[in-house]
Formats: C-alpha cells, sequence, structure tokens
C-alpha cells in the first residue's frame, strides 16, 4: 500500500494546476477516496485538502520568485479570485503575494513521500476472523464526514434513540458482541475536498431479521474481518487504535480495507482507565 500512496503523490503533483481526481486517486490506492483520506490524514497528520493546498501554494511561490504575475499565478493554480490567492498566500507564508520578487523569501512545502519507519514501541493486536453474514438491526442516520475529532451527528443521533427504540433493540442480542456496535457505512464523498456524508448506525448485532417498523436493518455479508482488540482510557484509546490501524498497520500489512461496514463497540463497565474496545474492518489481501 505504500507504493500505491506514493503513487497517489505523484499523481497530485502532476496535476497542481488543474483539478485534483479523487476517484483517480481511489483507483491508484484501490480503497475508496474516503478511506484514502483518513489514511492519509493518520500518516501525514493533515488533511488531504490541506496538503494540496500548501503544496500548491508552495509551487505558488516558486513562480513568484521566477517573476511571474500575481493575477497569473492566482489563476494557474486554482484560485478564481486574487483576493482569495492573495489572503491564502499571506496566510501561509506569512506575507503578501506582491511582496515576493522584493524580498526574495522562499517557504517551502515538499512533496510527501511515504515509507516505513521502524522502530521500538507499543505492539498492535489483531485477529483475522471470517465472519458468516449477519445484520444490524438499530436506527441510522446520514451524517457529515469527519476525519479528526468526535462527530457531533453520531453524539446526536445516540441521544435521539428513544427508550422504546432500545428495548427492542436487545431482543436482537443473539451473537457476539451481546451489546450496543456502531457501523459506519455508505460513504458518499463531494465534489469537494471537504464534502461527503456516510450513513452512520447504531444497533446490534444479530442472526434475527428486523420486525419494528421503528428500526432499520442493515446486511452484513460474509468478509473477513481485522479485529483490533483495544484497552485503556475511553474515547482516546480507541481514537489512538484509530489512527494506528491506518498510519501503521493498514500500509505494511499486505491488507486493504473493502467496501463493508466499519464497526466498533466498547464495552462501559470497569474502571474509567481500561475500558475495552474493538473495532472491525473487513479487509482482502493485496495483490
Amino acid at each position: 500500500m505504500l507504493a500505491n500512496l506514493n503513487q497517489a503523490m505523484d499523481y497530485i503533483e502532476e496535476h497542481l494546476t488543474e483539478e485534483v481526481s479523487f476517484d483517480e486517486l481511489a483507483k491508484k490506492t484501490g480503497i475508496s477516496v474516503y478511506h484514502f483520506k483518513r489514511t492519509f490524514s493518520f500518516i501525514a497528520g493533515m488533511s488531504l485538502a490541506e496538503y494540496i493546498k500548501k503544496r500548491r501554494l508552495a509551487e505558488a511561490n516558486l513562480a513568484l520568485l521566477a517573476g511571474e504575475k500575481v493575477t497569473d499565478v492566482a489563476f494557474k493554480y486554482g484560485y478564481q479570485s486574487i483576493e482569495g490567492f492573495s489572503r491564502a498566500f499571506r496566510d501561509w507564508s506569512g506575507q503578501a503575494p506582491s511582496e515576493v520578487m522584493k524580498t526574495q523569501i522562499q517557504k517551502t512545502f515538499p512533496k510527501f513521500s511515504f515509507y516505513i519507519d521502524i522502530k521500538g514501541g507499543q505492539s498492535m493486536d489483531v485477529k483475522l476472523i471470517e465472519k458468516p453474514a449477519f445484520q444490524i438491526v438499530g436506527v441510522s442516520q446520514k451524517v457529515p464526514l469527519q476525519y479528526q475529532g468526535e462527530n457531533q451527528a453520531i453524539m446526536e443521533l445516540a441521544q435521539r434513540i428513544t427508550p422504546q427504540q432500545r428495548a427492542e433493540m436487545h431482543t436482537f442480542d443473539d451473537i457476539y458482541p451481546h451489546q450496543v456496535v456502531n457501523a459506519s457505512f455508505d460513504f458518499q464523498e463531494g465534489r469537494t475536498t471537504e464534502g461527503g456524508e456516510m450513513t452512520h448506525m447504531i444497533g446490534f448485532a444479530t442472526s434475527q431479521e428486523n420486525t419494528y417498523k421503528d428500526l432499520e436493518q442493515l446486511s452484513v455479508p460474509t468478509h473477513t474481518w481485522a479485529v483490533f482488540p483495544n484497552e485503556g482510557p475511553f474515547p482516546q484509546t480507541l481514537q489512538e487504535t484509530w489512527a494506528r490501524i491506518f498510519s501503521e498497520w493498514l500500509p505494511s500489512s499486505g491488507y486493504q480495507v473493502v467496501a463493508a461496514p466499519e464497526i466498533s463497540f466498547t464495552q462501559y463497565q470497569g474502571p474509567a482507565e481500561a475500558k475495552y474496545s474493538e473495532i472491525w474492518l473487513a479487509v482482502t489481501a493485496t495483490k
């Protein structure tokens, strides 16, 4: 996967003065646009949109130093107005585009390259499990895609579940993990770098069919699942595990994520500093 990520960086470099096709990035990495953006943000420590913006501004800086006009540079690197370009350039570099030729200051932001950095550290537990098809029965809604931090829309969804719905969900508790799970699926990318949404479901994994009108059913086919158990303070440990999956395990694992719900759950009983959670990702071996 690291080779695919570096091919994606090459593609971005070749299209800094054009629209970057996220569908093309997905083809080069072999994963969905959503998972590529998520993997990138965990590895790089910034969003893909921020990276592309800074690379364009760095190249714009070089063009200005070479004597190109501010107007030409602004439109060359995708800005619709001189004002928008000037504001973005000043925020990034600390000087106006018109000042570059006078100051001769070059601010750089190099192209990213990805490689494995092997060093001693914390081990990561993962189990590869073949799970037969099952259902998730619960409540769901469309929520904005969010690559960092807690998703407020998901928190609001949980708060809206009625006591009756909770009681009905518990009647489906017949397979592991025998508790509420969170499932994210149907990732829909918007046309802009920050756009897009997904469907999030809160419910129970079950072998049964839904019989309640106020609940929904998600059918999950047979997959190989990478299961990541983790224990520690919640939600910090769970969030750190998500980050390590995409930044450490996935790029060097020989597996890639497939189009399937992302599932997680947390056992809330016990001490606050030792909450047990699991993350399930459907995977397939890379070719």
